[in-house]
């Protein structure tokens, strides 16, 4: 069981890198293909919802428990680290679909956190006990 500080920001790590390649990735297929900008607003939708799983799945198995807390913290700093961005970068103004997507953001780790501290429990329930002999 590690910090939860530094599973949160590993969570995080994961989470920016995922949404960075998926941007590149999204860029090369509007330049390549026959894909209208017009749909650009769904390819960050799940680029993001499957950065902030990973992410949640990340911070959950790293931190060993309460992976909804952990998960969702780490939703809830990505929110946070692309609402700066936003306002500063961009001045972007606070809306009702900036709400929906701090919610999103914290359900979608909070469930990748659940799933990730499963999967980390799981594995340690199936290891075999080593019985040493008597002597």
């Amino acid at each position: 069981m590690r910090s939860a500080s530094t599973s949160v920001l590993t969570g995080l790590l994961y989470t920016t890198c995922l949404v960075l390649i998926g941007a590149l990735l999204a860029t090369l297929l509007l330049s390549f293909t026959s894909i209208r900008e017009g749909t650009l607003p769904y390819f960050t939708y799940v680029i993001n919802a499957i950065a902030l799983l990973v992410g949640g799945y990340v911070t959950g198995r790293r931190c060993g428990g309460k992976g909804w807390y952990y998960g969702g913290l780490t939703g809830l700093t990505y929110f946070l680290f692309i609402l700066l961005i936003g306002f500063l970068g961009f001045d972007a103004p606070m809306q009702w679909g900036t709400f929906l997507f701090l919610f999103g953001a914290f359900g979608v780790a909070a469930l990748g956190g659940i799933l990730g501290v499963n999967s980390a429990n799981s594995n340690n329930k199936h290891k075999p006990k080593v019985i040493k002999p008597r002597r």
